[in-house]
């Protein structure tokens, strides 16, 4: 029989053993895997996000689309209640048609104005040719009286005439000033006028966009995420309604280690093999790789410690492979992003393009 401290032995090597294979084990899934000219990282499929959102604040009316359906850029995909708006745009067009309706008097009041002071010029010159009459016959009675041929009382008598038509001219002259000035006041009374109308035209022009902008559109192509608020509610202006991605920007985020992110340039092919489908690897380019590393230690001095240094870098999918498998392309699937830094070698069997574009 085994003595206690033999079992004790036996029990520590075989838990020694377990770790080590679980050690092994998780090394090779989650470890670094490179080849020969290739470098991978780990990631999952992303795509742009896009917010249907309210511009103004409202309830929602109806939602026309469902969590997984494909819209169009334009596609009205709900709609928020415009009764407010409506009352709002029928009041605005009542100030406008009060507006044109002001403005239509003050140009009548401008024509009447200015054919008063047309009436008063005339006045002025009517005074003006009586005073310049009484003026002559004051001269010649003066002139007669002085010589004894007339009588000293018409002479007086003229020149009260001449008096009295000057004082005609000067009223005559202030009432035209006072047309005049009757005829700016009623310019500026138009031109207020007016501005009341532009004014109204806008609100109008505003409430309508409003209106139109009720009708919530898909900026892009893409699917609808899911729904973030429900027919009923009511949401703040830059409210979230729905929720898309834009199938035609999907990528994969993954990261790699200082030593090979330096030999990775924009362009460089990728091969992207998922956990769902890793017999189909998809290809890709690098659109993005990141100025900053990540996961950086607080002082780095030594070359074990630049080593942990990771650079983030994105590969995306083309386009055209995208649109051709659009109701197949699914986010947040996880796999491995497989950089070949060599771009005169081949990629290996496993990896060598089967999806058709």
């Amino acid at each position: 029989m085994m003595t206690f401290q033999q079992k004790k032995w036996l029990i520590r090597v075989v838990v020694a053993l377990v770790i080590g294979l679980a050690a092994i084990g998780a090394w090779k899934r989650y470890g670094d895997r490179q080849e020969d000219g290739l470098v991978s990282g780990n990631g999952r499929i992303e795509a742009t996000e896009i917010d249907i959102a309210a511009r103004t604040a409202g309830r929602i009316k109806e939602i026309l689309m469902r969590e997984g359906d494909f819209v169009k850029a334009g596609q009205v995909v709900a709609h928020m209640d415009t009764d407010v708006l409506e009352a709002q745009l029928r009041e605005a067009e009542a100030r406008l048609q009060q507006a044109q309706s002001d403005a239509a008097i003050a140009r009548s009041q401008l024509v009447q104005r200015e054919s008063e002071k047309k009436a008063a010029l005339a006045f002025v010159r009517q005074r003006e040719a009586e005073l310049d009459v009484a003026r002559k016959r004051l001269a010649r009675s003066a002139a007669l009286a002085a010589e004894g041929a007339t009588s000293r009382q018409e002479a007086d008598d003229d020149r009260a005439s001449v008096q009295s038509c000057s004082a005609a001219v000067a009223a005559t002259q202030a009432q035209t000033a006072a047309a005049e000035a009757a005829v700016v006041t009623a310019r500026e009374q138009i031109a207020g006028k007016e501005s009341a109308i532009k004014a109204a035209q806008a609100t109008i022009e505003r409430i309508q966009a409003d209106i139109r902008d009720s009708a919530l559109k898909s900026p892009r192509d893409g699917r609808v995420q899911y729904r973030v608020a429900q027919p009923g509610e009511v949401v703040g202006a830059g409210g979230r309604v729905l929720s898309l991605v834009d199938l035609n920007d999907v990528y994969m985020t993954f990261f790699l280690p200082t030593a090979a992110v330096g030999r990775v340039a924009l362009g460089t092919e990728v091969r992207l093999v998922l956990d769902a489908a890793p017999e189909y690897p998809i290809p890709a380019r690098v659109s993005f790789i990141a100025d900053v590393a990540q996961f950086t230690p607080k002082t780095v001095e030594t070359t074990s410690e630049r080593e942990k240094l990771m650079f983030r870098v994105r590969a995306q999918i083309p386009v055209e492979l995208l649109q051709k498998y659009i109701t197949q392309v699914k986010t947040g699937l996880p796999g491995v992003a497989w950089v070949k830094l060599d771009p005169n070698a081949d990629w290996p069997p496993r990896l060598k393009e089967k999806l058709v574009q």
